[in-house]
């Protein structure tokens, strides 16, 4: 006798287009889900990261690829959204040191809501989202306490848990590794790292250099030991 035919889960990933999101794309794959990746064009003031996201659901063969269209400028308050200066070279006890300019208010409430409201639609009960509480701690909506509390709110709103269905769960995978962890795993995973953008503040679209991601993500690929792929801008002096 035959056996049956199985179907994969199914699993929406937050992708923005940067290295920890890609990563979570490549280790929601390697769990066996079947990806559906949602990005958001939500008024950020450089656009690169949406062409890397379509870049990475072509090289992962994701089901389907929603960007939403959300207008967060409306509100500001972020260098990446506002008129404001983007921190440049700076430490990291600096950089630690206080809630960053760089923090979209609510940008993770907001994303997790829509990837929510996907979800279920998709009769999913799987969201997948890059947060890391080591490297990026000054982000309040990147701590383990939030997503803790986001998903009990999540299943006290989703109509298939109010009729006893199996819960919701957020993936968070690279929630306590060091940037240098989550490079290693996503080389192992065979993420091409050069398809990738993490830069706040590119020129030319190419990476500055200078501004936090850039100097975390770099640092990253030196304590991974792993070539850095990333193009970054002649004028960042590396």
């Amino acid at each position: 006798m035959a056996n049956p035919t199985t179907t994969r889960p199914k699993a929406v990933i937050l992708l923005s287009g940067g290295l920890d999101s890609a990563t979570t794309l490549a280790i929601a794959q390697d769990q066996g889900f079947d990806l559906y990746a949602m990005s958001f064009n939500y008024g950020q003031r450089q656009s690169v990261e949406l062409e890397s996201a379509q870049n990475l659901v072509k090289r992962f063969k994701a089901v389907e690829h929603r960007t939403v269209d959300i207008d967060l400028r409306a509100f500001g308050g972020s260098a990446l959204t506002d008129d404001i200066d983007v921190p440049k070279s700076r430490d990291e006890e600096e950089m630690s040191s206080e809630i960053p300019i760089t923090y979209v208010p609510a940008r993770n409430t907001i994303f997790l809501s829509y990837a929510l409201a996907w979800a279920e639609v998709l009769d999913s009960r799987d969201i997948f989202i890059g947060v890391n509480a080591l490297d990026y701690s000054g982000y309040p909506d990147c701590r383990p306490e939030f997503i803790t509390s986001f998903t009990k709110t999540a299943n006290l709103a989703l109509a298939a848990t109010a009729d006893g269905g199996s819960p919701l769960r957020i993936h968070t995978p690279l929630i306590h590794l060091k940037k240098s962890e989550i490079i290693t795993r996503g080389t192992q995973l065979g993420v091409d790292y050069s398809l990738t953008h993490s830069c706040y503040d590119p020129i030319d679209g190419l990476a500055c250099g200078d501004c936090d991601s850039c100097i975390l993500r770099r640092r990253g690929f030196l304590e991974a030991n792993i070539d850095d792929s990333t193009r970054y801008h002649p004028s960042a002096g590396l």
